[in-house]
């Protein structure tokens, strides 16, 4: 039954059912009284797609891998295309989040916690053309945020 999958694989039955739709799950048998019954293969597919989603994998890039998986003799150049693509996707990601953390870093520091009027977070958050650039100001690893 969905709950039971969905108790074994820590899926939500609504993400097991959606999996379904889009053809990322196969449709499980059903019984005479309309319940769906799960193998070992849905088990392992949905184990597949869950691991793919935490690592952060589209559902269009979880279509190709699977449809790769399925077909054992292929090469697996194109899988090993889609992780490099999946790599430089995080690596982007990764130096977005250290530039937001040192802007992050830069706007606390710089505050001195005196008036709003004069309060730097507030100051740089209304002018988006300060979030970029350093301003002259010393680089903020040199800084020590409290």
């Amino acid at each position: 039954m969905i709950g039971q999958l969905a108790r074994r694989t820590g899926c939500k039955v609504q993400t097991i059912r959606y999996y379904e739709q889009i053809g990322l799950m196969p449709e499980p048998v059903r019984t005479e009284g309309n319940q769906r019954r799960y193998g070992a293969p849905h088990l392992k597919r949905l184990a597949f797609v869950r691991h793919s989603r935490e690592l952060g994998f589209s559902l269009e890039a979880i279509r190709e891998l699977l449809d790769l998986a399925d077909d054992p003799d292929r090469s697996c150049a194109t899988a090993d295309s889609i992780a490099r693509r999946q790599f430089d996707q995080v690596e982007s990601r990764i130096a977005r989040l250290q530039a937001l953390k040192r802007e992050l870093k830069r706007m606390i520091v710089q505050c001195r916690g005196g008036r709003v009027a004069e309060c730097r977070v507030i100051e740089v958050l209304a002018d988006h053309g300060l979030c970029v650039s350093d301003h002259g100001n010393p680089p903020v690893d040199k800084l020590a945020v409290s």
